[in-house]
């Protein structure tokens, strides 16, 4: 059977349905918006290909068959699954439905992150979101292999494969215990700590956030004889609350409040940190595009006095 043919049977079907549902050729001509003639040779042709008598035509009003009232069953069916499939199909075409894998670091669930998915699923409600932590290594390497479908890491990925980005960019700020001596200063200056405990994350792979951190450091004069390695942010903050040191962490962190940690502005070089959106260059989902551009309508707006 050919394509044409394919497309002929399913266009009968529907011409079936109409004559069936109206029992009178004229109206079921004037719904299809065609002429009977022709109606009346497909359905005609319709009985001949099935080999069985759909319609009964032998009095002055038709009736059906016992076949044909099968075959109306079995069409609308037929039909309303074609409707159906046609208009999910179209809505994941769209970006409106179907599902979208997001991995991001640690430290972005502060901030602008949860607003981006709020917004997101507002917005897209049929669209299932698969969320999961990953570093930035851990990110490159699902993202490039389609695990993923979105990387939110900290500051990008950097691969020819893929396309970054940015999202928001942000100061760094000082995490302390909150029982620090240093917190009786306003704004500690950040050559001044070479002496403190710096805990830097994550441990691995390097270079990392930990080696921006050591480079602001180092611009600073110093490099931190004392550094405790945390494998990501959480265990990072999780030691600075019970006092083993500080952290330098984004901005946006000190925004959940956390049980043993106080935040500072500090004095010295502070080049910030960045968040980038990162995809396949090849990856051309709608839902991928559609959640770019929440995720930086998001962020215009928060930047916004």
């Amino acid at each position: 059977m050919t394509d044409r043919d394919d497309v002929m049977d399913l266009r009968r079907l529907v011409y079936f349905v109409a004559v069936a549902e109206e029992l009178h050729f004229g109206r079921a001509a004037s719904r299809l918006a065609i002429a009977q003639p022709p109606l009346s040779r497909q359905i005609a042709q319709l009985e001949s290909d099935l080999g069985v008598m759909l319609i009964d035509r032998s009095r002055s009003q038709i009736r059906l068959t016992q076949a044909g009232s099968v075959l109306l069953e079995r069409a609308r069916d037929v039909l309303e699954r074609l409707d159906r499939t046609h208009r999910e199909i179209k809505r994941i075409g769209e970006g409106f439905s179907g599902h979208l894998r997001v991995a991001f670091v640690g430290s972005a669930t502060y901030g602008v992150l949860p607003s981006v998915i709020q917004a997101f699923r507002s917005a897209y409600p049929d669209v299932e979101l698969a969320l999961s932590a990953m570093n930035n290594a851990e990110q490159k390497r699902a993202v490039i292999q389609r695990e993923i479908d979105i990387a939110i890491a900290r500051p990008s990925l950097d691969d020819e494969e893929l396309k970054s980005e940015p999202l928001l960019h942000e100061p760094l700020i000082l995490a302390l215990s909150d029982t620090s001596s240093l917190l009786e200063q306003q704004v500690p200056r950040l050559a001044a700590l070479k002496a403190e405990t710096f805990i830097l994350y994550p441990r691995k792979p390097r270079p990392s956030f930990a080696d921006h951190i050591l480079n602001i450091c180092l611009e600073e004069g110093f490099i931190p004889k004392s550094q405790v390695l945390a494998q990501d942010y959480q265990t990072a903050i999780s030691l600075v609350s019970v006092g083993v040191g500080i952290a330098l962490v984004p901005k946006s962190v000190s925004e959940a409040e956390r049980p043993g940690v106080a935040y500072r502005a500090y004095e010295g070089h502070n080049p910030g940190t960045a968040l980038s959106l990162n995809y396949r260059r090849d990856n051309r989902m709608p839902h991928l595009f559609n959640f770019l551009k929440v995720a930086q309508d998001v962020t215009r707006r928060q930047r916004k006095p």
